[in-house]
């Protein structure tokens, strides 16, 4: 079981930075909830604890001090930049080694795939949570939130999921995470009729008849498009199928829900081949490009 200690930077009565709106206590909890739940609902063996779920004062003291005594594997604190830069950025304490420099090296490559934000590097600094950690420890600085422009992503919700699911993405690599088994739908085919059948990753081709109560009469493609020889009457278990996820909002959750690439290069992709120019992932080009993909 990995422990992963996940700090949303600042919070009560110490709202951190300030700027076109925003403020970083609330940013840095919203990106830290994120993470916790995709680790915890999609992963194997792993186990976290947040310093704050709400919006408590806390001391750097009372964090680590929380970190230390649950025996955390990895301290990972969440923090919105200021001070005039952009970009994403993120710390460990200096001279400190593997595997410290290997967490950071991994987390920070996956985010900079997902997040359209510029590369300020991998950075060392004398900060109490790097210091005062008993286990390897890294610090993130995701944007500026003094900069309209850092600023205008960080409104967006698909870019916050975004920088959670690079930072996701880091630690399963660190800690060779496996996914938990999933649920995903397949389409059924018969006549002019489109259902849906529920098929487990892995899963054998009689393994699916089982669960839908499927004969032989239907042809299966694990994997693909499942089409069916026969009519819908057999077809007991099956519902409707959805047209990816209509009720979101989020372009990568959209994409997800189609089982397409979420990554910002494909989204940039998308929007170029949908007449979106110049896109930077904005909250209105993700909206203008999530209504082209359902029409």
């Amino acid at each position: 079981m990995v422990k992963i200690f996940i700090d949303p930077g600042h919070g009560g009565t110490d709202p951190g930075a300030v700027g076109n709106g925003l403020q970083e206590k609330n940013l840095t909890l919203q990106i830290s909830t994120r993470i916790r739940d995709m680790l915890v609902n999609e992963f194997n063996d792993v186990s976290v604890l947040m310093s704050r779920t709400g919006d408590q004062t806390l001391s750097l003291t009372q964090r680590t001090n929380a970190a230390n005594a649950w025996g955390a594997d990895f301290l990972l604190s969440v923090h919105i930049n200021a001070g005039g830069g952009t970009g994403y950025e993120d710390f460990i304490y200096p001279g400190v080694g593997a595997p410290t420099t290997t967490y950071q090296n991994l987390i920070h490559e996956e985010i900079m795939k997902l997040v359209n934000f510029r590369d300020r590097g991998k950075k060392t600094a004398n900060f109490h949570m790097l210091r005062e950690s008993n286990m390897p420890a890294l610090l993130t600085e995701n944007g500026f939130i003094d900069n309209a422009e850092d600023a205008a992503k960080l409104k967006s919700a698909s870019f916050i999921e975004n920088i959670a699911r690079g930072h996701v993405n880091g630690m399963v690599r660190s800690f060779g995470l496996t996914r938990k088994t999933s649920t995903v739908y397949h389409t059924v085919v018969s006549g002019d009729t489109v259902y849906s059948l529920s098929q487990r990753y892995g899963s054998t081709v009689q393994q699916i008849r089982d669960w839908n109560n499927l004969d032989s009469n239907y042809t299966i493609v694990v994997g693909q498009v499942l089409l069916v020889a026969g009519g819908p009457s057999s077809l007991t278990n099956a519902t409707k199928a959805a047209q990816g996820n209509l009720q979101t909002d989020s372009i990568v959750d959209y994409l997800n829900s189609i089982n397409k690439d979420s990554t910002y290069a494909n989204r940039e992709k998308l929007a170029k081949q949908h007449g979106i120019n110049n896109y930077s992932g904005t909250a209105a080009q993700n909206t203008q490009l999530l209504n082209k993909l359902r029409k």
